[in-house]
């Protein structure tokens, strides 16, 4: 680890980190203690095209989003997609005094930071991957988040970290909600049971009966890709619920979580946009996943953890860095039971002086 003074004469600073919602939102306290250390520079963040739907016109640390096109081991994880010189040119003419790379170990990444023309580059670097001119060490199993503030203190850049920084809710997110859903009922919970990888899904029976047995409205969120896994929920409860299925966008399903008393998910995107509105979560986690992507306080957030650590099919192992991923999808979180869920549910309801 080189360096962890201020950059002088920074007028235009580059992050680099183009993926999922979840990724970002951990991504967004290193994002604010960039901005703290360098008040009047602009800050680009180059993600991807929902980054630059989600954060145009929206107050916070970002000030404009590049929507890279596909770049493997960047912005897609398909081979075959370099960055092309005509990218990088134009990139380079914007002249970035200060790119930071909080995108994974550098291997794809920070090859292509360096040719970006930067007087500084700053980020993280994995063994054998290519050096910037200031990093920090990638290693398995650091939380995200604070792995992202330290690479901001490499250029003095200083946070607390302890939750995602809260993500502003305007009034264009208000109205998308109140075009497709009206008036939330008071006392709504949000029930999400997708997650991108299926590993990592409590099953929808266990969340139907955890929605049971909270006396309030219930809605269940879920991407059109999902709407098995919501209806699933919605057919399997013994009372009346909401199905939300891709009919908000990001920012309408913030308004949504905004007027939640409550978030019940896996460890997913929805779980981070709900906390970085405010609203309360308890979510299932896989242990491994819990040390990178957890809440990392639990005033309001409450994680229930999975102990599996082998493949429920084969036994292949889940912890061991150098066993690589079966092809079996089977859910690794069926050991969390109901109890310890509803337990962390009333808790948390009981203490807003929610509960009825």
């Amino acid at each position: 680890m080189r360096g962890s003074s201020v950059v002088e004469g920074v007028a235009r600073i580059a992050v680099l980190r183009a993926n999922a919602v979840g990724d970002y939102l951990m991504a967004v306290p290193a994002l604010e203690a960039l901005k703290g250390a360098y008040p009047d520079a602009r800050l680009t963040l180059l993600g991807t095209s929902w980054h630059a739907e989600f954060l145009t016109g929206r107050p916070g640390p970002v000030d404009d989003v590049v929507a890279l096109p596909p770049i493997s081991g960047v912005s897609t994880q398909e081979a075959g997609h370099p960055p092309s010189e005509e990218l990088c040119e134009e990139l380079r003419e914007r002249r970035f005094d200060l790119v930071v790379q909080i995108h994974g170990g550098g291997r794809f990444s920070n090859p292509f930071v360096r040719r970006l023309g930067a007087r500084v580059t700053a980020g993280l670097r994995a063994p054998g991957a290519a050096s910037l001119d200031r990093w920090v060490p990638y290693t398995s199993y650091h939380h995200e988040t604070l792995r992202f503030l330290q690479v901001a203190a490499l250029v003095g850049g200083a946070g607390d970290g302890l939750e995602e920084a809260p993500v502003a809710v305007t009034a264009a997110d208000r109205a998308e909600l109140a075009a497709v859903l009206g008036e939330p009922p008071r006392g709504l919970v949000a029930v999400h049971p997708g997650a991108n990888d299926p590993r990592r899904r409590w099953p929808v029976e266990r969340f139907a009966e955890v929605a049971d047995g909270i006396d309030r409205p219930i809605a269940v969120t879920g991407t059109r890709a999902e709407k098995d896994l919501v209806m699933g929920v919605v057919t399997a409860m013994s009372r009346p619920a909401t199905p939300v299925v891709g009919t908000l966008g990001l920012g309408g399903l913030a308004a949504l979580y905004e007027r939640c008393d409550l978030v019940v998910a896996n460890d997913t995107g929805p779980r981070h946009l709900a906390a970085a509105v405010g609203t309360p979560t308890v979510a299932v986690y896989w242990c491994g996943n819990l040390i990178n992507a957890g809440p990392l306080t639990r005033t309001r957030h409450r994680p229930l953890i999975s102990w599996t650590t082998a493949c429920p099919v084969c036994g292949a192992s889940g912890v061991d860095p150098d066993v690589a991923r079966c092809p079996h999808d089977p859910s690794w979180v069926t050991d969390v039971p109901v109890g310890l869920v509803m337990e962390q549910i009333t808790d948390l309801l009981t203490a807003k002086g929610m509960l009825t």
